[in-house]
C-alpha cells in the first residue's frame, strides 16, 4: 500500500471516528444554547443507547432498523424525563451545580448498567447486517461500518438544518436559545422546548452509540468517549451546531493520523492539544460568534 492510499485510509477512518464525536458534540450544543448549562452525561446516554439497541436485538429479536428506532425513542424519552425530574428544579442555580449534578448522572447511569447480571460487566457485540463487510476503490479499502457512520452523520445532519430552518418547532427552539425571556412573553412554551431539546441531545447521542457499537463494542464504559466530544465542541464553537460536526470531525483526523505518524501517547492527547492550540489561536472557535464584554 502506497503512502497516499496509506493516508487516504487514515483520513476516512479519524472521518469515521471524527463523526461520532462530533454527534455526542451535538448534544453538548443543543443543552448549551437551549439553557446554558453543559451536561457531561452524553457519553452515558451514548452508552445507554447502544446497550439498548442491543437488548432489542438479543433480547427482543428485533430486526436491527427496528431495534435502532425503539433505542433512539427510548433515550429520548429518558433524556426528557432527566430534564424535568432532575435538571428543571435547579435551573437559575449556579452553573457548577448543574455540570456536577451531569457528572453525576453519568456516574449512576454507568453504575446501574454494571449492576445487570451477566450484561454489564461483559464486552458485546451489536449483530448488525453489515458487519465486516468492505468495498474496494483501486488500492483503497472502505470499511462498511465507517461508511455507515459517515453517511448517518450526514442524513442526520440535513434533518436537522431542515428542523430548524423550516419548521415551527425548531425556529422555536431557536428563538428560545437566544432569548428565553423574550420567546416566554412571544408566547413560546419555554420549558416544554427545553425538555424537547434534552431529549433531541439524548437521541442524537444514542445514535453516536449504536453508529459506534459495531466498529467497537458495547460496554458500561464506552460513555468514555464523551470527553473527547468536549473538545470538538470547544473547537467547532460552543454554540454552533454545525462547528460541532466539523470540530469532531477535524480532532477525529488529527487522532488518527498522530495515531499512525507520531509516537505512543501523542493519539490520546491529541484531541486535547487541538484545544490548547484552538484556544489560543481562536478562544470563540472555528464557528462561535465574537463575544466582547465592556468593562
Amino acid at each position: 500500500m502506497g503512502a497516499r492510499v496509506q493516508f487516504l485510509q487514515l483520513v476516512i477512518s479519524g472521518i469515521a471516528q471524527g463523526c461520532i464525536y462530533g454527534l455526542i458534540a451535538l448534544g453538548f450544543v443543543l443543552i448549551y444554547k437551549a439553557t446554558e448549562t453543559v451536561s457531561f452525561a452524553q457519553g452515558e446516554l451514548m452508552m445507554l443507547g447502544a446497550f439498548a439497541g442491543f437488548a432489542a436485538m438479543t433480547w427482543l429479536g428485533l430486526a436491527f432498523w427496528v431495534a435502532v428506532v425503539c433505542a433512539v425513542a427510548v433515550v429520548a424519552l429518558l433524556g426528557m424525563l432527566l430534564e424535568r425530574v432532575v435538571i428543571r428544579p435547579i435551573l437559575g442555580q449556579p452553573a457548577f451545580s448543574i455540570v456536577m449534578l451531569t457528572i453525576g448522572i453519568g456516574y449512576v447511569a454507568r453504575g446501574l448498567v454494571t449492576m445487570v447480571p451477566g450484561i454489564g460487566t461483559e464486552t458485546h457485540t451489536l449483530p448488525v447486517p453489515y458487519k465486516d463487510e468492505i468495498y474496494r476503490l483501486g488500492e483503497l479499502v472502505l470499511n462498511a461500518e465507517q461508511l455507515v457512520v459517515i453517511g448517518a452523520t450526514g442524513v442526520l445532519c440535513a434533518l436537522l438544518f431542515a428542523l430548524f430552518r423550516y419548521s415551527k418547532l425548531g425556529i422555536a427552539m431557536q428563538a428560545s436559545s437566544q432569548n428565553q425571556l423574550a420567546a416566554y412573553y412571544m408566547g413560546i412554551p419555554v420549558r416544554r422546548l427545553n425538555g424537547l431539546v434534552w431529549g433531541l441531545a439524548a437521541a442524537v447521542a444514542a445514535l453516536a452509540g449504536l453508529l459506534l457499537a459495531p466498529i467497537t463494542f458495547v460496554h458500561a464504559n464506552m460513555g468514555f468517549i464523551g470527553l473527547k466530544a468536549f473538545p470538538a465542541a470547544v473547537v467547532g464553537g460552543f454554540g454552533s451546531l454545525p462547528g460541532a460536526i466539523v470540530g469532531g470531525v477535524l480532532i477525529g483526523v488529527v487522532e488518527s493520523l498522530a495515531g499512525f505518524y507520531l509516537p505512543d501517547g501523542f493519539k490520546d492527547t491529541a484531541a486535547y492539544i487541538v484545544v490548547l492550540v484552538m484556544l489560543m489561536v481562536r478562544p470563540n472557535g472555528l464557528f462561535g460568534e465574537r463575544l466582547r464584554k465592556k468593562v
